[in-house]
């Protein structure tokens, strides 16, 4: 008796072509990260390396990235959700902290992700400016969604009578500068001083910029930087 012929399932090996797809996928992403973070960087690499790298053929390559570029941009997306993720992780566990402690633990986690693999700080800081104007865009919306985190924190805090009420936008996004440029020059070797010291220092710029001088919890002004007598 013939027998019976089964109708095909897209697996090999066990796996379906679209797991078979996103493994080749990750393993693009991780040899781009090792080339781009560590090694000649974006511009120095070709596709033929970088398929090297991830011990795969140029045409898989071209099945999963229309070109280099394509690679950079997942990677930068890739790094600030992973330090997205930890610091809404650490915020939620100290939601109920005072804004101080909030503050810390926020940018602790967040620090503490960013710099735990260089690699990642290169291509968010360094790699991905002046690629293209497409990579521009992307690197200047994530910035601003950065923006928004802090001001929907800001305007948190303002409700909890933590802080003083205003528009925090422009602030916010001064701030988002200093902790990005502070965040490289420590990694790069300029900054002589601890993780833990560079953390305290953007901590200490948040809270001045959330209780300016001259503004209490109670509502009540202090007395006037510019009136103020004394030595």
């Amino acid at each position: 008796m013939a027998g019976r012929l089964r109708q095909p399932t897209g697996r090999y090996g066990g796996r379906t072509a679209e797991e078979r797809q996103a493994e080749r996928r990750r393993r693009f992403l991780d040899a781009g990260l090792q080339l781009f973070g560590a090694g000649p960087g974006y511009r120095s690499t070709t596709v033929a390396a970088l398929s090297e790298a991830a011990g795969l053929s140029t045409r898989q390559f071209y099945e999963a990235f229309r070109g280099l570029e394509d690679v950079l941009a997942a990677l930068h997306l890739q790094v600030n959700d992973w330090a997205e993720q930890a610091a809404l992780a650490a915020l939620a566990e100290a939601r109920d902290l005072p804004l101080a402690e909030r503050a810390a633990a926020l940018f602790r986690a967040y620090a503490a992700n960013v710099t735990s693999d260089p690699r990642r700080i290169r291509i968010t800081f360094v790699e991905i400016i002046g690629v293209s104007a497409r990579l521009e865009e992307q690197r200047l919306a994530r910035r601003a969604r950065w923006v928004e985190f802090i001001c929907g924190e800001a305007a948190g805090a303002v409700a909890r009578g933590e802080a003083a009420p205003r528009d925090y936008r422009l602030a916010a996004t001064a701030f988002i500068g200093s902790v990005n440029g502070l965040l490289h020059d420590w990694n790069a070797g300029w900054v002589d001083a601890t993780l833990d010291e560079v953390v305290d220092e953007l901590v200490r710029q948040l809270l001045g910029i959330l209780r300016p001088a001259g503004w209490s919890a109670d509502g009540a002004a202090g007395p006037r930087a510019d009136t103020a007598t004394g030595p």
